[in-house]
């Protein structure tokens, strides 16, 4: 987590940026997304200079030319606001929209951060504005992976307080939930076909960090594979790739699979049963008309609704064997449409369908209100779905309202990864109780509907009442007292 003091920083940078005229967050981030790009690139520069000063050999493969020395972060920090504007206008933007990895064929094999910046537009608004964000984005200390990473879901964050674009952002803690609940292992291949800003993605990279850095580190191949080889992540907004593509460089993987596509109209063959986990909080506002839509999404459920046409991609994107975690609009679980239906039994009887996570409405406030769930199954092909997990979750640690006050004495997700773990123990739950097992026989009794209140009970506390002659002697006596104040009262006022 990052300071009281770095959050003042960083909020400093975002009010000098706003107040100079750039008053899209969007733009904000992308601009401070370019300058950290920018001192990125001038970071790996020292170090591979270093690396020669110690081997007493040439730099290996610099990214700076000699002539270029003046287009590097430490130099042009150094210069007058005006030089400084039109060194970083007419010479950094136009370096990273051309930089390519040495060794490489022209237009092939470009590093995912360098690939989207190539159409990086310079916005900042006056050489005083540069000059101020410069200087107070080098004063912050940005050395450790954590502290960087850190810096920038702090940024991203403040997307989601600026209204319409808060959509871009799937809460970090039920994104880390959905995670520890996949177990994500050094052999994964992991996709999010609707990456966003990385979220996802950035969150498996850090359970795998945190729980096998021996093996993901344990030699250039398995750091390649790591770095490389691991994350795959889709969107069609070119400022979601650039913003989530720098997002997984200052988590410290180093050139995801970060790239534009449009998951639900391209087909790609390459891309079939190629992963082992998905996760996802896909779009879910709205639908595709038949014609844009890929043709072997339509053969597994014929629908123009969105949601539905992504949980069928996840089927297709998924190997054997392979686990999904994505967040669904409550419809998903209980539509009636044919699709709905269609969905849902290859689900529950071509798949395994392991759990159904009811969350409050208020999860996304300030800026949506929808009642969604977490859907958990592993793709198999060949049935597998014993009990389906059911858990109605009441809080997250947070107020459910616009606010989303810090409540942490309100939080279900702790008990939510225990009982996952170990789910089996769940099958003495009541289903009056908070989890529960429901047998697939009784989900398909119920034509597949998933919604956690067709099979959850409700406890009514038996209420006893007085015998009516009681209550109207108790009427009859208090009727006798109001009379008699009245009386009293009459005879004051005289």
């Amino acid at each position: 987590m990052i300071t009281g003091e770095l959050k003042s920083k960083v909020d400093r940078i975002w009010d000098t940026m706003w107040s100079g005229g750039i008053s899209n967050p969007l733009s904000v981030i992308e601009q401070l997304t370019y300058l950290l790009f920018i001192k990125r690139l001038d970071e790996l520069h020292i170090l591979k200079m270093a690396k020669a000063a110690h081997t007493g050999l040439s730099i290996e493969e610099p990214i700076f030319a000699a002539d270029q020395d003046n287009l590097r972060w430490s130099r042009f920090k150094e210069a007058a606001p005006e030089q400084m504007f039109e060194t970083v206008r007419d010479g950094v933007f136009p370096f990273i929209k051309t930089l390519r990895q040495k060794g490489e064929a022209d237009g092939e094999g470009n590093s995912t951060y360098t690939h989207h910046m190539k159409d990086a537009l310079f916005m900042m608004p006056t050489p005083r504005v540069l000059a101020n964000v410069v200087d107070q984005l080098d004063g912050i200390d940005m050395v450790d992976r954590d502290t960087k990473g850190d810096l920038y879901e702090y940024m991203l964050g403040k997307i989601a307080t600026a209204g319409q674009n808060g959509q871009f952002r799937t809460p970090r803690h039920i994104i880390k939930l959905m995670v520890e609940m996949t177990e994500p292992t050094p052999k994964d291949v992991i996709c999010d076909p609707a990456c966003g800003t990385a979220g996802f993605l950035i969150a498996a990279s850090e359970y795998l960090v945190a729980h096998h850095s021996d093996t993901i580190y344990k030699d250039a191949e398995a750091r390649r594979r790591f770095n490389e080889g691991t994350f795959h992540g889709y969107d069609f907004d070119n400022t979601m790739l650039r913003i989530g593509s720098m997002n997984m460089l200052l988590h410290g993987v180093e050139n995801p699979d970060i790239r534009y596509r449009d998951s639900l109209a391209q087909a790609d063959e390459d891309e079939a049963e190629k992963y082992s986990l998905v996760l996802a909080n896909p779009p879910f506002a709205g639908g595709l008309d038949y014609e844009s839509t890929a043709k072997d999404l339509l053969q597994i459920v014929k629908t123009k609704k969105t949601e539905l046409l992504f949980l069928a991609l996840f089927l297709r994107l998924l190997q054997a064997g392979g686990r999904a975690a994505s967040i669904v609009p409550d419809g998903v679980l209980f539509g009636s449409s044919k699709a709905h239906k269609t969905l849902r039994k290859i689900l529950v009887e071509d798949q395994k369908l392991d759990a159904i996570i009811s969350m409050p409405s208020g999860v996304f406030k300030p800026y949506a209100g929808v009642s969604t769930a977490i859907l958990l199954f592993t793709k198999t092909n060949s049935g597998g779905t014993d009990h389906v997990w059911f858990y109605d979750m009441q809080a997250d640690g947070f107020s459910l309202d616009d606010r989303r006050i810090p409540q942490p004495q309100k939080n279900d997700l702790a008990d939510i990864l225990a009982r996952w773990q170990k789910r089996d123990a769940e099958v003495e739950r009541a289903r009056t109780d908070q989890s529960f097992l429901v047998p697939k026989a009784e989900i398909a009794g119920n034509d597949y509907d998933l919604s956690i209140n067709r099979y959850k009970e409700v406890a009514h506390e038996a209420v006893e009442y007085d015998q009516p002659k009681v209550i109207l002697e108790r009427l009859a006596a208090l009727e006798e007292e109001i009379a008699k104040g009245r009386e009293e009262l009459e005879g004051l006022l005289g």
